[in-house]
């Protein structure tokens, strides 16, 4: 598989995407997988799922060592992002919600985090929403830890290990599929499995 070609006029973004892409062919691509999976739970606008496609179709049989390496760096750095948020909000936390333009709405997830905490961070690391974004607020609010890890170990898992198991299984053919559709896909399944904890909450009550 060839990486994109660098495109000279193309934004800083772009130029990016494109650099991971190339590094995803490469020999230290497993590093690689490892460093942007860790640094896109605090800081890195890229996601990893950029790397897992075309690693794994260049080497199917290492699908859930790709997907197991990447779900511990990002899990990691979630907890990077944890302390961001509890320990360097002023000089790091708030310009990076800042620059995904959540900054104004930290009051919303204070009171989002007292009711629906671990679902928060449940939904970001299934969904496309940036998880930076709640590895720092839920620091910010001193959620608690443990339980913010095993939301982050159980929701980013199930994206990474989904997206290497369908690679592993259809190949190339799905490769479009899963690029045009991972949000959609994912985002269906967590509104069904927090439809299911609302509907449990009402029945008890």
């Amino acid at each position: 598989m060839t990486a994109a070609s660098p495109q000279p006029n193309a934004s800083p973004l772009r130029r990016l995407y494109d650099w991971t892409m190339e590094k995803a062919s490469g020999p230290n691509a497993l590093w690689i997988l490892a460093v942007v999976a860790f640094v896109e739970s605090s800081i890195f606008p890229i996601p990893p799922d950029v790397l897992i496609i075309p690693m794994v179709l260049a080497a199917r049989k290492r699908a859930w060592l790709i997907a197991g390496l990447c779900t511990v760096a990002s899990v990691l750095g979630g907890a990077l992002g944890y302390a961001i948020g509890a320990f360097l909000w002023e000089s790091i936390g708030s310009p990076v919600m800042d620059f995904y333009g959540y900054a104004d709405k930290f009051a919303m997830f204070q009171e989002w985090y007292q009711e629906w905490g671990a679902w928060i961070v449940g939904g970001a690391g299934l969904t496309p929403f940036p998880y930076k974004v709640v590895t720092i607020s839920s620091g910010a609010v001193h959620l608690d830890f443990m339980v913010f890890m095993v939301a982050s170990i159980l929701s980013r898992g199930v994206r990474f290990f989904l997206v290497a198991g369908l690679l592993w299984w259809f190949g190339e053919p799905i490769r479009t599929f899963i690029e045009k559709r991972l949000g959609l896909l994912t985002a269906v399944f967590f509104v069904l499995l927090l439809g299911g904890f609302v509907a449990l909450k009402v029945l008890v009550h």
